[in-house]
């Protein structure tokens, strides 16, 4: 079983596969992100398909990066006689041009002395773990289920046999390149190695060009773009929709059962894009993310559905594989989530500041998205009062939860900034006021526990939520109140994993079986709460810590073990790279009062 963070992320904005340190991709879902797995190994075990390249014998990773400012991944084995590189990458920009929309494009190359390599394709599709019809074509073999094909391409003739392995000899100065496309419910386009090891090089020069135009004062600007660029990977570009993470029931804890499925798009995670894109350069990008959330949303408005399909639909039901061994014997698998059907009110105030954001940019709101905003706001006004789900989707009955009053505050009083230079009729300003002024008196009132100082999880609770390290951000109360400086240091103390990490609140308390590790977002919105207070050294140190936690090649998962350091949880997960973007931007300077 191979770590978590040992896996580099290859994608094309439509799927992406997770490729180990030995050259294995054991993830990789096609015709897109929520599609079924082709290879599977990482949550089905032997039975669930593989595509391999590397050494033939054991060897050592002497080097394993992206290469600068794109997605292309290298990995260097020492071998015997010379060094064996393992270069590779997907497609992303396929428009306009007769090509499939997945192109997989793997190289081995030896420097020093000929290489033996070892490959290993083995397709198996879906949750039975389906072996394909296979025939060739030429040097091309072709693996069919139904309306899906795929194809592998090697410019070295027939060099692979599916379903077992097959030795390879690298030599110096002449690499083998291998192209594996995917068609579904289309004619099966074959692209020959050359051409596809050209597109790589050309699709490689885009994402560098992209990256040169983020903004060169942030802080540690290398993590950022990596961050940004795994952000891009995991944007679902025909639609525009941000996938938490590509990956389901990667766990959260070893041998337990807090395995989900997050191969869908959440309204709060767009809204953190936004703000992300939107302070570095990208307002196309930070826009997309609104078009999508106005689309996605459109036919449930005024209220806002936890999560979405990619393309815009109600999730489906949550259901268990049967026989998956898991990750790390991690049961049960599951696809879809039941968190679609909760009620939470938090995400009301990150949509709305996502829209104030832009508009405190430049970029007016059109009609369509102010009438979708003040939809948002009425709803907010009319139901803040109910107990909800909260940000961290407990399966267990709602509550008053304080940091969804707060968001819910952060809902209406952007909602009123936007109304500024927006038309809104007296009666619904009016409305909006009472409704913030009335949040405001019930969570100083409810919210904040006097025997230790801070804001707590909810009404009537003593247990502290690391989710309220967004207060110092919102404006409800100044960042040096002491109030909100008491609430930082408590979460800070009380919720600390170890080091930088910490945990979204008192471990145990979710009502589920087992524990769960620190969760890494919450580290860096701990970084941008302490830069707002004016604590930019402490802000610093952390964020430098925290940098040192990355993957081998600067992903970051969901969580982390705090005794072990290893990443947990979906893999790599776009909430922990955005608010790492956030945070350095934190770092920066201090932002403007109210953002």
């Amino acid at each position: 079983m191979r770590p978590i963070a040992d896996y580099g992320l290859l994608g094309d904005t439509r799927t992406a596969a997770l490729v180990s340190s030995d050259g294995s991709i054991d993830w990789f879902c096609v015709p897109r992100f929520d599609g079924a797995p082709v290879f599977g190994s990482l949550l089905g075990g032997v039975d669930g398909g593989k595509f391999r390249l590397g050494p033939a014998e054991a060897a050592r990773v002497v080097e394993r990066r992206y290469r600068e400012h794109c997605t292309t991944l290298e990995t260097t084995w020492a071998t015997p006689h010379g060094r064996l590189t393992l270069t590779e990458g997907m497609v992303a920009e396929v428009a306009g041009r007769l090509l499939p929309a997945t192109v997989l494009v793997r190289r081995l190359s030896a420097e020093g002395g000929s290489a033996e390599a070892l490959v290993e394709f083995d397709p198996r599709l879906g949750e039975d773990h389906d072996r394909p019809r296979v025939r060739r074509r030429g040097p091309t073999l072709v693996c069919e289920w139904g309306s899906l094909a795929l194809s592998l391409g090697c410019d070295a003739g027939q060099c692979a046999t599916v379903g077992s392995t097959t030795p390879l000899a690298i030599t110096p100065g002449r690499p083998v390149t291998f192209v594996v496309t995917v068609a579904h419910r289309e004619p099966l386009i074959h692209v020959d190695p050359a051409r596809a090891w050209e597109l790589l090089a050309r699709d490689e020069a885009g994402w560098q060009a992209w990256s040169a135009g983020i903004d060169h004062d942030i802080p540690f600007r290398e993590s950022v773009v990596r961050s940004l660029l795994t952000l891009q990977l995991l944007t679902y570009s025909p639609s525009g929709a941000p996938v938490a993470a590509p990956t389901t029931s990667l766990p959260e804890e070893y041998g337990g059962v807090r395995n989900w499925d997050y191969r869908f798009a959440w309204p709060r995670d767009a809204s953190i894009g936004i703000a992300a894109f939107l302070n570095v350069g990208k307002v196309d990008e930070a826009r997309g993310f609104l078009w999508w959330l106005l689309h996605a949303s459109r036919l449930a408005r005024p209220r806002l559905p936890v999560l979405f399909t990619l393309d815009g639909r109600p999730a489906t039901a949550e259901r268990t594989l049967r026989g998956w061994p898991g990750y790390a014997g991690s049961v049960p698998v599951r696809v879809g989530n039941a968190a679609a059907g909760q009620h939470q009110l938090d995400g009301y105030g990150w949509v709305l500041d996502a829209a104030w954001v832009l508009v405190q940019a430049g970029h007016p709101l059109y009609g369509e998205t102010w009438r979708a905003m003040r939809g948002f706001a009425d709803l907010v006004a009319r139901r803040w009062t109910e107990p909800d789900a909260g940000i961290w989707e407990i399966r267990d009955d709602a509550a008053h939860h304080v940091h969804s009053k707060l968001m819910g505050w952060l809902a209406l009083d952007r909602g009123l900034r936007i109304a500024e230079t927006h038309r809104i009729s007296a009666r619904q300003r009016r409305r909006w006021l009472d409704a913030r002024e009335a949040i405001g008196v019930a969570v100083n009132e409810h919210g904040f526990d006097r025997s230790i100082g801070s804001y707590t999880r909810s009404y009537g609770s003593h247990d502290l939520d690391a989710a309220l390290l967004v207060l110092p951000l919102i404006g409800l109360e100044e960042p040096e109140s002491p109030r909100v400086r008491g609430t930082v240091d408590a979460v800070r103390d009380q919720l600390s994993a170890g080091g930088p990490l910490v945990f979204r609140y008192p471990p145990g308390r979710d009502g589920l079986p087992g524990h769960e590790g620190a969760f890494l977002p919450c580290s860096f919105w701990l970084v941008q709460a302490l830069a707002c207070c004016g604590r930019r050294e402490d802000a610093l140190a952390l964020f430098e810590e925290m940098l040192e936690r990355a993957s081998p090649v600067g992903l970051y998962a969901e969580e982390m073990d705090p005794t072990t350091g290893d990443h947990l949880g979906n893999y790599p997960q776009a909430l922990t790279h955005a608010a790492l973007v956030q945070a350095a931007l934190a770092l920066r300077g201090p932002a403007p009062r109210g953002r």
